[in-house]
Formats: structure tokens, sequence, C-alpha cells
């Protein structure tokens, strides 16, 4: 049963990322047949500067995972360049692409750790910042988008330059919104009463990377400072699993 119920998830959350994946990709089609992507760079519009500046924590938070995940450093650092240019049309790709490079057992065990761990020796495992680093790094990164949006709100509560952001606005909201949906599965799996996720998961789809960087910071300082930063990435269950699964040595998917 519980392999039936760990396969179900995991083809459920795979299918989410395909038709986020596909979502995106129209959303991006629609806006260059009408417009190009000219009107999504209107650093005057005060709204599309804080727009970017969530966009980006994000993906500075999946990109830590992304160096994390890869060995070599230069697929990350492309895979960062391409979410910036391409958004999550590269950041859902590349989970798709994972979820597709799971064996069999690996599908009906626990997928979603799969998905998420780094396929290397245990001994490499650890990534080259502190936890306190770290959760000085989210706290500022928090801060600032919260002083942006406030700075926004006060200085232009209705959006500045509404004719050319308003080309841009459903491809770049949804856009945003993705990924929200993405660090919220990643929430989601990693809280273990239903409750506190859906809690933390419309946080996140309300106040975007401010939720996020709350969620992070809260996690670090469940974390001791002597522990591996790598832990974050895991829920309580799985935490262990990395230095004593088998399935974790290297195998012909990888």
């Amino acid at each position: 049963m519980a392999a039936a119920a760990a396969a179900s998830v995991g083809i459920a959350v795979k299918t989410l990322f395909i038709v986020l994946f596909i979502t995106m990709v129209a959303s991006f089609a629609y806006l260059l047949t009408i417009d190009g992507l000219g009107s999504c760079f209107n650093l005057n519009a005060r709204w599309m500067v804080a727009g970017v500046t969530d966009f980006t924590i994000k993906i500075v938070v999946i990109g830590a995972w992304l160096v994390y995940k890869e060995s070599n450093l230069m697929v990350p650092v492309a895979l960062i360049a391409s979410a910036f240019l391409l958004g999550s049309v590269t950041t859902c790709g590349y989970i798709i692409v994972q979820f597709f490079k799971l064996s069999r057992e690996e599908s009906s065990k626990d997928p979603l750790y799969f998905v998420l761990v780094r396929r290397h020796k245990t001994d490499h495992i650890t990534v080259g910042v502190s936890i306190v680093t770290a959760r000085v790094i989210i706290s500022a990164l928090g801060c600032l988008m919260l002083g942006v949006l406030i700075y926004t709100g006060l200085a232009d509560w209705l959006p500045s330059h509404p004719k050319p952001f308003a080309r841009c606005i459903w491809t770049f909201a949804t856009d945003l919104y993705i990924h929200n949906v993405i660090l919220s599965v990643w929430v989601a799996y990693k809280e273990s009463s239903w409750i506190s996720a859906v809690s933390w998961v419309l946080s996140i789809l309300c106040l975007g990377s401010i939720a996020i960087c709350v969620y992070i910071v809260w996690q670090l300082y469940c974390l001791s400072p002597q522990q591996p930063i790598s832990l974050l990435i895991f829920n309580n269950k799985n935490r262990d699993l990395q230095t004593n699964d088998p399935l974790l040595m290297a195998h012909p998917n990888v």
C-alpha cells in the first residue's frame, strides 16, 4: 500500500510539472506572438521591478538546490542562466527530466526524495555555505523583498506605465506563480502535517518569496550549525537515507 501511494504521488507530481511546463511554453508563445519580449524589460515600472526582485529570489533558492544536485558546477550555472531567460520552462523541464531518470524501485519507494537528492557519494553532499551564513543570506533576501514591496506599494499603488506593463503581465505573473507552485510542492513534501503544509502553501501563493524566505529561515533554525546545510532540502523521514540508502549509488539513468 505504501509503495502504491508513493508511486501515485510521484505520478501526480510529475503530471503537474508537465502541465506547468506546457502552460509556460504556451504563455511564452502568446507573448512572442502579440508583442515580443521588449515590454517585459521596462524597469521604469516599479511593479515590474518588484516582480523581477521576487523572481530573482526564487531563482536563487532553486539555484542553490541545483548547485547541490549537480556535481559539475557548469551545469547549474547554465541552468540558472537559462532560468533567468526562460523562467519556469527551464525549472519545470529540469525537474521533469529528473522524474524520468528514476528507476522503477525509486519511483515506488519515494520519488520526491530521489528527485531532490544528489546522485553522488555521500561524502560530497555538503555545500560550502554554513547554516549561520545561509540564515543571514535568506533573511536579507526576505527583508529586501519586503522593503521593495512596501516601497512600491507606497510610491505607486497602481502599476506605473500600465500599457506596456499589461502586455507582459500575464506571462510574467504565470511564471511567478508557477515558481510558487514548484516551491509549494517542496514545502508540502517537507511538512508532516497537512494543516501546516496547507498554511505554508497558501502563504507562498499569496506572498511569494517573502513567505519562501520565512519558511527557509525557520527550517534553518531547526538545524544546528554543525549539521550539513543539505539537510534543509529533505523532510525528517528522508534525512537519514542519504547515508544509508543503496539506491543513491549511481545507476544507468543518472
